[in-house]
């Protein structure tokens, strides 16, 4: 096994560890360890809201979750050598649940969970259609998922970080903040909102403490968006096997890594659609010396994809069209478009037995592919979503026998207000 650079207790709260990891970006946030180029460490990550969502059969947990704190980041980590203009390459070797630790209270213990976020506490890609709360709990045997709220399916999770990155720069987090606050300000009262502000409340900065702490605590990013410097990108094919090249910013790039996902959906389109658990992730980092402009990789990560996907062979896709809901035509919009495939996709699936929400929890959670199919024939754009089969215990292909229900069991949990 790996050296473990970031231990984690299972015991212990986020800011109790050994080592305190980060919830903000910014270039002053000190690294809790340097590694070598050429080397190979583990590193443990607690989900992404240190454990204050719940093995139960309700959903309040989800409708009053404290996303003030998120993410729960571990890192940074510097590496030796790396200087602004280099890329920095990243194996993902291995990555999964807790170590050891298959039953407890925390997520990645045996379990993992899916949540729809209320409107007013984050939303979702179809917040305006499912505004409230709910919940899924998902346990683990080995690979395979199955959940007690959304019955009658198994699937073969793709284990991932949601969020990984370097840090930014001075210049480049001002960049952030400046563009983000402009966009604000276009509907400040909107809800969501339209961005995140700094959050000097619920901020977590390793070992900073003081005036330094104030400081960089009110100019610091929230994780919630993916940015140049990768971050909370959410690509479910960032799996063993995946290689991955971040621009650096700054002396040392500074790498953190957290939100890991037993599985997800493309889009984790319920904004935590994901099945979130805590757990570990084995890397390998090395450095190309000035690679930002030997590539022209200078404001995005790409990446190899990971060689450990789930196989499914056969799949029932479901097509969208940039029309809305109440039938206004709209100019190529691509997101759109794939709203629409995931609403057709979940009404479908409500014909064999499932609650719109359960169908809308399984397309964050299970393997299914997302894709923007055609993007240039004016005026509609076509999305697609690719749904696997071979997750239900009952056929869901038409025939002329019709739709088999599945019992919905004890259905998914939803918060009161």
């Amino acid at each position: 096994m790996p050296e473990v650079l970031f231990p984690l207790d299972s015991t212990k709260a986020f800011t109790e560890q050994e080592l305190i990891g980060h919830n903000r970006w910014h270039p002053e946030i000190p690294p809790v360890a340097t590694v070598r180029p050429g080397q190979t460490f583990r590193v443990h990550c607690r989900e992404w809201f240190d454990g204050a969502i719940h093995n139960d059969d309700s959903a309040e947990d989800v409708r009053d979750a404290p996303l003030q704190i998120v993410h729960a980041l571990s890192g940074p980590f510097a590496v030796s050598g790396a200087e602004p203009g280099d890329l920095l390459v990243v194996d993902i070797l291995d990555v999964g649940p807790i170590p050891q630790e298959d039953s407890g209270p925390l997520a990645g213990q045996g379990w993992g969970y899916t949540g729809i976020f209320p409107k007013q506490n984050g939303g979702g890609f179809l917040t305006d259609q499912f505004p409230d709360a709910y919940k899924a709990i998902w346990d683990f045997s080995g690979q395979q998922a199955t959940s007690r709220h959304v019955p009658g399916v198994t699937f073969t999770g793709i284990t991932h970080p949601g969020l990984m990155g370097t840090a930014p720069s001075a210049a480049l987090l001002a960049k952030w903040n400046e563009r983000e606050g402009a966009l604000r300000a276009t509907d400040p009262d909107r809800v969501p909102p339209l961005s995140l502000p700094p959050l000097p409340d619920g901020a977590i900065l390793g070992t900073l403490t003081g005036g330094d702490f104030d400081r960089v605590a009110a100019e610091a990013a929230r994780t919630a968006p993916p940015r140049e410097n990768g971050g909370n990108q959410d690509i479910k094919n960032l799996t063993r096997g995946t290689r991955i090249f971040y621009p650096v910013y700054v002396p040392g790039a500074n790498l953190s890594v957290g939100d890991l996902h037993f599985s997800q959906g493309d889009g984790e389109i319920t904004f935590c659609g994901a099945i979130e658990m805590g757990g570990f992730v084995d890397l390998h980092v090395d450095v190309i010396k000035g690679g930002m402009t030997m590539y022209g990789v200078s404001e995005n990560a790409i990446f190899l994809p990971g060689i450990v996907a789930p196989r499914y062979s056969q799949w029932l896709a479901f097509s969208g069209i940039s029309v809305s809901t109440d039938g206004e035509q709209r100019y190529l919009d691509s997101q759109l478009a794939f709203q629409r495939a995931c609403l057709h996709a979940i009404d479908y699936l409500t014909r064999f037995g499932y609650s719109p929400e359960q169908a809308y929890l399984l397309l964050g959670a299970a393997p299914i592919e997302g894709r923007f199919s055609g993007v240039v024939d004016i005026p509609n754009s076509c999305a697609t979503i690719y749904l696997p089969t071979a997750i239900f215990d009952v056929d869901v292909r038409p025939s002329a026998d019709g739709p088999t229900r599945v019992a919905p069991g004890q259905g998914a949990p939803k918060a009161t207000f």
